[in-house]
């Protein structure tokens, strides 16, 4: 059985309410979790076969504002 692939991200603490609404726009791509909202510590939790479709997404959320693994 395939499991949920969990990545976290430093991102520009003033987006985490665009990036959680961007995540959510995409039901079942991925569930966001702020893990230190004044650092922009983030964590991203993907279910099976989304992988590729999230990558895409914070691949183009990265050419506006501050958004790298961590």
């Amino acid at each position: 059985m395939m499991q949920s692939v969990v990545r976290e991200y430093m991102v520009d603490k003033t987006k985490i309410g665009f990036i959680r609404f961007i995540f959510e726009a995409y039901e079942g791509l991925a569930v966001v979790t702020t893990l230190e909202p004044g650092t922009g510590h983030i964590r991203l939790t993907i279910p099976p076969g989304r992988q590729d479709e999230a990558y895409m997404v914070t691949q183009s959320l990265k050419k506006d504002f501050y958004f790298e693994s961590r």
